[in-house]
């Protein structure tokens, strides 16, 4: 809903503009009510009508079916603060266990009621506790690690590294799945965006760009399988030393990537997308080297650097986001 007003002025030179009638009488305000006006960092003021009432909880009701930890995984994400699942005849154990590797998933979610025939959840976060930076400052810093490791793995031969890096994408999802989360509540709660200091329209990069953190996350994992194939297999000095030079590259590339997206640097953004010749290179150079190994192991290694080179096409995506933080006309 969109009106126009006129400002009006009191003899007494004070300011005050009329609210829509139809919008007063939608949330029972009176002569004499309260409401908050709050200003924002670009000179909007927002009027909440429930100034001092206490916020209540969302809730959703789901019945148990094949794609219930699917439906949860949604709900969650919606912002909903209680999720109910309930059934006419008592819930399997299958179910129960099924909720409970779901919730695990979800931070914040826990279980406060559980009988017979229904199960529920709560999610317990305070919003304003997790500002969307750091949650993907985190969640990078996971996937970086994971890439480092996988790379040291491919490279000693080390299986029990590789499943360590599998491992750790569960946590790089959970947080994905709170940022995307906060992301949503901060779309509808614009006092929230005052708050944590983030625009609703930032808030579409984030999702962005936490979606691509996490898919680097699923890469490792992918090359990981690819260390746990190879069964330990060890591989020529000069090969490992072109794979860690590659690994250099691609972990340059996103860290840059991850800076100018936060920083708004569009010049060191265009330095992760000049990086491709060295890219390629590297990769054809690994290519020629891995000839010389046998044909049980050529074509794993193979499989794996392409993968790894998938890390950077999703770092060039990240620096994409980059913006300056202030337009030219704001400065």
């Amino acid at each position: 809903m969109r009106t126009v007003r006129k400002i009006q002025r009191t003899p007494s030179g004070t300011f005050f503009v009329c609210i829509p009638k139809d919008w007063a009488e939608r949330y029972g305000l009176k002569r004499g009510s309260v409401v908050a006006v709050n200003e924002t960092s670009n000179g909007k003021l927002l009027i909440d009508p429930k100034y001092g009432a206490a916020p209540s909880l969302s809730t959703i009701v789901l019945k148990p079916g094949p794609y219930l930890g699917r439906e949860i995984v949604g709900k969650y994400l919606l912002g909903y603060d209680i999720i109910r699942v309930e059934g006419k005849e008592p819930i399997s154990f299958e179910v129960r266990e099924n909720v409970k590797k779901t919730v695990s998933r979800l931070v914040g979610l826990e279980i406060i009621e559980e009988d017979y025939s229904k199960i529920v959840l709560q999610c317990l976060l305070e919003p304003s506790s997790f500002p969307p930076e750091k949650i993907l400052r985190r969640g990078y810093s996971i996937a970086a690690g994971m890439h480092r490791d996988v790379v040291n793995a491919l490279v000693d031969g080390d299986v029990h590294m590789a499943k360590s890096v599998i491992a750790r994408d569960e946590e790089v999802n959970r947080l994905y799945f709170l940022l995307v989360r906060i992301l949503r509540t901060i779309i509808q709660n614009p006092s929230l965006s005052e708050k944590l200091g983030v625009q609703p329209i930032e808030c579409l990069d984030y999702r962005l760009a936490a979606s691509l953190v996490e898919t680097i996350g699923d890469e490792c994992v992918r090359t990981a399988f690819k260390v746990s194939e190879l069964r330990g297999a060890k591989l020529e000095e000069d090969l490992k030393k072109l794979i860690v030079q590659f690994h250099s590259i691609c972990f340059g590339a996103h860290e840059n990537a991850l800076k100018a997206f936060f920083a708004g640097d569009t010049n060191l953004a265009e330095d992760v997308r000049i990086m491709r010749d060295d890219v390629e290179k590297a990769v054809a150079a690994i290519e020629k080297s891995a000839k010389s190994q046998s044909l049980e192991v050529m074509p794993h290694l193979l499989a794996a650097v392409s993968t790894l080179q998938q890390i950077y096409e999703h770092s060039v995506d990240i620096a994409d986001l980059a913006m300056p933080k202030k337009l030219p006309s704001e400065r």
